[in-house]
């Protein structure tokens, strides 16, 4: 079986998006640091991206968290692999994520930094698929794209760790055919 990937969004609308989502982000910071919290390891890319985008002081701590496995759906059962290295005790915190789907790990995790009294929590999130969300408490604050309900590489995304180096997002598709 063998991978087809075409351009969903090219990589000069994806860096306009981000260069948007930094300003708004530094707008509404105005003042404050932030705190970053980068989901592992799609969450990556657009994180850096993003930061170098953003005008209000930043620091940066990484989460990894796993939902997937091998698939190309998330398994419901979210497991943390690395937990932050610094307290988010006090701290404007925004989650940063690469997508966000079912919202089950989004949702986890919220709940897990909740506990940890931070001064506030937002989230951002590269690519959104509203439609597919199972979880109703997860409130997107920064969304760069919502998308259709396709499996999405790219710009930090990966099927089975691969393609995340690419620039732009694109939709990965299986030709079967190979497979004879």
């Amino acid at each position: 079986m063998s991978e087809k990937v075409s351009v969903l969004i090219p990589e000069e609308k994806v860096q306009q998006r981000v260069a948007e989502l930094g300003a708004q982000i530094s707008r509404d910071y105005e003042g404050r640091t932030i705190t970053m919290i980068c989901v592992l390891k799609g969450g990556v890319v657009f994180m850096c991206d993003l930061a170098k985008k953003i005008t209000v002081p930043v620091t940066m701590d990484f989460m990894s968290v796993s939902s997937y496995g091998g698939g190309t759906s998330s398994s419901g059962i979210v497991k943390i692999v690395k937990d932050l290295d610094q307290s988010i005790e006090g701290k404007d915190v925004l989650i940063v994520e690469d997508i966000i789907d079912s919202g089950r790990t989004l949702s986890y995790l919220l709940q897990i930094f909740k506990k940890r009294k931070p001064n506030s929590i937002r989230l951002c999130t590269l690519l959104d698929k509203p439609e597919r969300r199972v979880v109703p408490d997860v409130n997107v604050e920064y969304s760069g794209f919502q998308i259709p309900d396709n499996f999405v590489v790219g710009f930090g995304l990966d099927y089975d760790q691969r393609y995340r180096n690419l620039p732009y997002i694109g939709v990965i598709s299986f030709d079967d055919e190979d497979a004879r």
